[in-house]
């Protein structure tokens, strides 16, 4: 097993990789039907159903990214795998929530946590971050962050 799971994309199903790695960081993996797609390794789940959905790359939802050191999981992707994960969940005050979710980086209480974690505020999971040396290293897409009005300003 290599160090680095990109390097293992093409020569293993995605399937296989994917829960692995859903296992390995998370404890849980959904079943269902996981697909690698593109230069940047994104990763797409569905579950199989009848409906015919015609063109490329139509199946799924965006669910994570394969990372040099794990995987990242897209909101999505975190509300699917969060509620029965085992670990590598980290739970926000109120505070911290609304700060990560309009783009800051937070202080964990944690220190010695370090790599992909699941974000979770109250019953909603908001995607994943990355935990190094006390903080959670933001990655909500720009589009998706909150806009905290400045006091300041009013």
């Amino acid at each position: 097993m290599n160090d680095n799971p990109r390097a293992e994309i093409g020569q293993t199903n995605d399937a296989e990789l994917v829960k692995r790695l859903l296992i390995e960081n998370y404890g849980y993996a959904p079943e269902l039907v996981y697909e690698i797609r593109g230069r940047y390794h994104k990763v797409y789940a569905w579950k199989p159903c009848s409906l015919e959905i015609r063109g490329p790359d139509r199946n799924g939802v965006y669910f994570g990214r394969v990372e040099s050191d794990g995987i990242r999981l897209s909101i999505e992707g975190s509300f699917l795998v969060g509620p029965k994960a085992t670990k590598n969940v980290v739970e926000l005050d109120d505070g911290r929530a609304k700060r990560y979710l309009a783009g800051e980086s937070v202080e964990i209480d944690d220190k010695d946590l370090h790599g992909w974690v699941i974000v979770k505020w109250r019953s909603y999971y908001l995607g994943s971050a990355k935990a190094k040396e006390g903080r959670l290293i933001n990655y909500v897409p720009k589009e998706r962050r909150l806009k905290l009005e400045d006091p300041t300003k009013a």
